[in-house]
């Protein structure tokens, strides 16, 4: 093939132009977006059922629920929960590959199915089913200028009625949580005047009613019509009242003396609030906030921007002293990623190639590569549209990576043609012909190493199969481009491009001349170090198994995690108070938070929110976005994310009667809320809600004690508060003629809420809602003095019939697959992996008492799953590469010379971390950086497999070429090691500086690139030091062990003679 492409230069310029012809095509098609799609599908059904608990919303809905979904194709695991406030969720996850589509009607079929036999209020209040993600995208907060007389509550229904669904219809957007509520017509009745006039809840819901509906009447002259009808016209009897006045005179009865009672004599209407749940501010100042959730598919880059976008339109509309900013993007960092990979990958790029001319030290000679590199890289950008990739953080670090691999193809030609020009006084066409004979076997074989390396990652399951795969696809797809370039460009290019050289063209005055020569000597002292070796080759052998050895122990004791905790611009505070402690004492608590982060530099904005949290909602809940100012600006290790949230949490520890965690966000945000691990506990034995909690106490308390492990240990959820018990007397309600239906029906209205039906306001219908004013509500003594209306007409206290008892309740439920469960979060110790804490938490779990299971969730589960593939990934890879170079070399004892160099890459890669973990914690103390065997490790693993693998062949390929033209397995090792050296460290050298921009990363995404950047680093540097001595031995011994034929083409080679 080389042959054709030398005499048909045009035709490879043609070829490689279709080349970057497809990668700027699906360039133009490429998502951008941080990570790729890696979480499962997720369906999450929503109810509200005001005033039950969250006990009874377990028992009477979710779990009626979950029992249905069970059946349905694909479940992974699903989670309930319930929360105090009337609200109810139940999460069903579905195995990677589902389709979202096909599962979310499924969903909706099951809870169609179980919907009569739910409470008419969840059913009146309705049950939403979407497929957005838990974490929020972004957060718009609409914001009133200091002359404004617009109030939080218009703008918040302003937000429903106007923007939140336009925002809805954008692409990718699975929902919007609007942190306040839409307007609502709220009767707050006064028990007090409703006895007075002998009259109930009841009585005022019917009336509301009744007097609140369309009337339908038809029109005058509508056919069939009497002969000579000349008109016809619309009859209109204005039924639904409008504004406040009109329900106030609401009549809700007439005495005989011709009285009206009417709503106004016995409540108070206004224009308020359909939910009073939750508030938002921003840096100290009331707004209204509305969270972006992403779908399951969708992109965070294109959503937010259109987000941005849609705002921008809309914004010509708003009310005057009205505006909008969006204070929490987390789209902004996943811009900036990409964009500082791209830097990376430009950097490197340059590097590389200053590396090339400062050995070939030809213009032309560097051309060569300099133009087969980006095409190569537009070959892997042609492949990545239809095999669904997007452009992402991990496809562009193989990109960087990949640089330093795919110019060793281009080098190895250009680099033999001109020896081949040097030394037997060749034209560039004759040498270019002559070369492509010798190494095109040795290009193949790297070529497919290096593809088969990588392709066992692209066969993992789940989420992290998902991260492997967008790796391994790009690398293997540039690898297979550049070695079809190396033999049909490259050669087209060194035959028309190069000019004839001298064979002492090395000889140069100046730096090039010094440089020459110190590369000279320092082959010369390579090999007199490699024939002395050869000498001692066993006990070289036995410190090889040394070596070994000791990359297993390093990479056994380096800690376990996932993925690396990445700096992302931004802190969560996560708020609780006391059970049964008020939203006004929540607000002040998140104003003593705002002090704390205002005495922070690094802060640039606090988004907070009451009533609200990842934990659960509730008037003692709260949570805040603490936003940072950019990367630039926060250079010190004192000035990342994980060192301002220990300065938080300094600052927080001095605000009383407040539990407040400052956690870092997840290294990948549709995995989880938080960095760190979730685990549920879970009640398998039916033992009950208070064995659970003890049992939780305690594996918390046992965990709190492992401090050398466990770092931060905290529930995940609504503590038990104080709740009161109403016992119904059975027997005296039914004496006194009182239903239980009556007594709900009260109950529910008064101190739940009821929502009656809907009225116009502004060309958008907006509910009704009754229920008692608040001064009524605070107390027992109002509970007990609430009037009953029994089936005689009269009246019973609810006193004279109930016992009332204080008693410790549930303030949430959660289940995790159809078992009652609590929720743990926590994270590792300083020093520790997320792996070391999972798998003492696992260790703790078997001391509790029999019945209790631990199930992870979240990224914990991933980071567990990922942690049972992996190893086998590595396995195959070895084994792949194994087959492969036993096919190419038609032997099975060759292969194993060149096997044999992988441990030291990995004691390279695994020695670099223990060290620079080591550099960290001397420089920085408790806010040092420390890498773990993580996704990253295992993907430069790989990375330095294929790439010490390569060196390996290149020398090995010659030292057999040799032994087959009569040269002893000695002399053949000897001279390929001399003739291989400078190709070697030519292009070991060029890949290991294009990977110095990875090692010393800053700013977004840095964590990532460190990561990678270590283990490759090191691991190439030590593995080719080492590797470039033990090759040549590892040949020598293969020999002398197997001293059969060589391949296909040796079967007239002669055994040598034992040199021992």
């Amino acid at each position: 093939m080389s042959k054709f492409f030398i005499n048909r230069p045009v035709f490879a310029w043609v070829v490689a132009i279709f080349i970057v012809i497809a990668g700027l095509l699906a360039l133009q098609r490429l998502p951008v977006e941080q990570y790729p799609n890696v979480s499962a599908p997720k369906i999450t059904v929503s109810i509200r059922y005001p005033g039950a608990s969250a006990a009874e919303i377990e028992e009477s809905v979710l779990s009626i629920m979950e029992r249905e979904m069970n059946g349905i194709d694909g479940l992974d695991y699903m989670e309930a929960t319930a929360d105090a406030s009337g609200s109810g969720s139940l999460s069903l996850t579905f195995v990677s590959g589902t389709d979202e589509d096909i599962a979310q009607v499924n969903v909706q079929n099951a809870v169609s199915q179980v919907t009569s036999r739910l409470p008419g209020t969840v059913t009146q209040n309705g049950i939403t089913v979407g497929k957005q993600s838990a974490n929020f995208l972004m957060v718009v907060a609409l914001q009133r200028s200091d002359n404004s007389s617009l109030t939080v509550r218009e703008m918040s229904d302003y937000a429903q009625r106007n923007i939140i669904p336009e925002l809805q219809r954008i692409d990718g957007v699975g929902g919007v949580r609007l942190f306040g509520a839409e307007t609502s017509m709220r009767i707050w009745l006064n028990p007090e005047k409703l006895r007075g006039y002998n009259l109930s809840a009841a009585d005022v819901s019917a009336a509301i009613a009744a007097q609140n509906r369309s009337i339908p009447t038809g029109s005058l002259g509508s056919l069939p019509a009497l002969p000579g009808q000349s008109f016809s016209a619309v009859i209109n009897v204005p039924g639904q009242l409008r504004n406040v006045a009109e329900f106030e005179n609401i009549v809700l009865k007439s005495t005989e003396g011709g009285a009206t009672v009417r709503l106004k004599d016995v409540a108070r209407v206004e224009l308020g609030q359909e939910s009073y749940m939750a508030s938002a501010r921003l840096n100290g100042e009331s707004t209204t906030g509305m969270a972006v959730q992403l779908s399951n598919s969708g992109n965070a880059v294109a959503v937010a921007k259109a987000v941005k976008a849609r705002m921008a339109e809309l914004q010509q509309y708003f009310p005057e002293g009205m505006s909008w900013s969006a204070p929490y993007d987390t789209s902004l960092f996943v811009s900036l990623s990409i964009e500082q990979v791209l830097h990376t990958l430009m950097e490197a790029m340059v590097l590389v190639f200053i590396v090339m001319f400062l050995f070939l030290q030809n213009f032309r000679y560097t051309l060569i590569p300099a133009i087969v590199v980006p095409i190569s890289l537009m070959g892997a950008v042609a492949l990545m549209a239809p095999l669904g990739l997007s452009i992402n953080v991990l496809t562009m670090f193989a990109m960087v990576l990949v640089i330093g691999i795919v110019v060793d193809d281009a080098i190895v030609v250009v680099e033999n043609v001109e020896r081949l020009m040097a030394e037997e006084k060749l034209t560039p066409y004759q040498a270019t012909r002559k070369s492509m004979g010798q190494i095109s076997g040795a290009i193949v074989g790297i070529t497919l190493v290096n593809i088969v390396v990588f392709l066992p990652m692209a066969f993992m399951s789940g989420s992290t199969g998902a991260i492997y795969r967008q790796f391994s696809l790009v690398m293997a797809g540039s690898i297979g481009f550049s070695g079809f370039l190396a033999l049909t460009l490259t050669p087209a290019l060194c035959a028309t491009m190069l000019k004839p050289v001298r064979d002492d063209h090395h000889e140069k005055r100046g730096f090039f001349g010094w440089f020459n020569r110190a590369v000279k000597a320092a082959t010369h002292a390579y090999e007199a170090t490699v024939a002395k070796c050869i000498r001692i080759s066993y006990l070289m052998f036995v410190i090889y198994l040394g070596v070994g050895v000791g990359a297993a122990f390093l990479f056994l004791r380096l800690p376990t995690s996932f993925l690396p905790n990445e700096d992302q611009g931004f802190v969560i505070a996560s708020l609780q108070l006391p059970t049964g402690a008020t939203a006004e004492r929540t607000i002040e608590k998140l104003k003593e938070m705002e002090n704390v982060a205002k005495g922070i530099p690094e802060i640039k904005n606090m988004f907070a929110v009451q009533g609200f949290s990842f934990s659960g909602s509730g008037q003692n809940m709260g949570m805040s976005f603490i936003i940072l100012k950019d990367w630039k600006e926060r250079t010190r290790p004192d000035q990342s994310a994980s060192a301002i949230s220990g300065k938080l949490m300094g600052g927080f520890m001095g605000i009383r009667d407040a539990t407040i965690f400052a956690l870092s966000p997840p290294a990948i945000p549709s995995l989880g809320t938080s960095s760190g691990f979730d685990l549920m506990l879970e009640d398998r034995g039916g033992q009950g809600h208070a064995a659970l909690l003890a049992a939780r106490n305690q594996l918390m308390g046992m965990a709190m004690q492992k401090k050398d492990m466990i770092g931060q240990i905290r529930p995940s959820g609504l503590e038990d508060a104080p709740q009161l018990r109403i016992d119904i007397n059975r027997d005296a309600a039914y004496a006194q003629n009182v239903t239980i239906s009556s007594i709900a029906n009260i109950l529910g209205t008064n101190f739940g809420s009821a929502y009656i039906n809907d009225f116009p306001n502004n060309g958008r219908l907006q509910r009704v809602t009754v229920q008692a004013d608040a001064g009524t509500r605070m107390q027992e003594e109002g509970l007990k003095s609430l009037d009953i209306p029994n089936t005689k007409g009269g009246q019973v206290p609810l006193g004279a019939i109930a016992n009332f008892t204080w008693e410790q309740g549930q303030m949430q439920a959660t289940r995790y697959n159809g078992y009652p469960a609590m929720q743990l979060s926590g994270s590792a110790a300083q020093g520790q992996s997320s792996g070391d804490a999972m798998n003492t938490m696992v260790e703790l779990t078997k001391a509790l008492p029999p019945g209790f299971a631990l199930e992870w969730t979240g990224l914990a589960l991933e980071e567990q799953r990922a942690g049972d593939q992996q190893m086998y990934v590595l396995g195959f890879s070895l084994l792949a590469v194994f087959l492969c170079l036993a096919a190419l070399y038609e032997s099975w004892s060759i292969p194993f010379a060149v096997i044999l160099v992988v441990p030291l890459g990995v004691l390279g890669a695994t020695g670099g971390i223990f060290g620079r973990n080591w550099f960290n914690t001397v420089m920085a103390g408790q806010n040092a950086e420390l890498f773990a065997n993580d996704v990253y490790l295992k993907v430069g693993l790989i990375t330095i497999i294929g790439l010490t693998v390569k060196n390996a062949i290149l020398i090995i390929e010659f030292a057999k070429d040799l032994q087959e033209g009569g040269k002893t397995r000695i002399q053949a090792a000897l001279q390929a090691a001399h003739l291989r050296f400078r190709p070697i460290v030519m292009t070991s050298l060029a890949f290991i500086l294009g990977v110095v921009p990875l090692y010393f990363a800053s700013g977004a995404s840095s964590a990532s690139q460190r990561a990678i950047g270590t283990s490759v680093f090191w691991g190439m540097s030590i593995g080719t030091f080492l590797g470039l001595v033990m090759i040549p031995i590892f040949f020598v011994l293969v020999r002398k062990l197997f001293p059969g034929k060589l391949g296909v083409h040796d079967k007239y080679a002669t055994r040598e003679d034992n040199p021992y």
